[in-house]
């Protein structure tokens, strides 16, 4: 399978942020976000496993209660059921990759 950049549609969400998917099989969903400084991801929880990449920016990451700061080329895992949230400290780009595929957000 192959997915170009023309074949994806993106979508703004309530807290400002643009969801891009940008591949999905029944087990795994790659979804990239597009934040500006001061957008928050709130902290929430789902029964998927997710591993947040940060290709751009720096954000403010809290995963069940503990917080750090992730820049460029880090990242974050979170099991599943795992409340967990961000906030964007400038503009960026995040990739979230999940499994199973988050049928919500088709």
């Amino acid at each position: 399978m192959f997915i170009k950049e023309k074949d994806c549609t993106p979508v703004q969400l309530e807290n400002g942020t643009v969801r891009t998917i940008k591949g999905y099989l029944e087990d795994l969903m790659v979804v990239e976000i597009q934040w500006k400084k001061g957008q928050e991801g709130a902290v929430h929880s789902h029964p998927h496993r997710q591993c947040g990449y940060i290709i751009s920016g720096t954000y403010e990451v809290n995963v069940d209660g503990e917080k750090q700061v992730l820049g460029p080329n880090e990242c974050f895992y979170v099991e599943a059921d795992v409340p967990h949230g961000m906030i964007a400290l400038e503009d960026g780009v995040t990739l979230d990759v999940f499994t199973p595929h988050r049928e919500d957000f088709l």
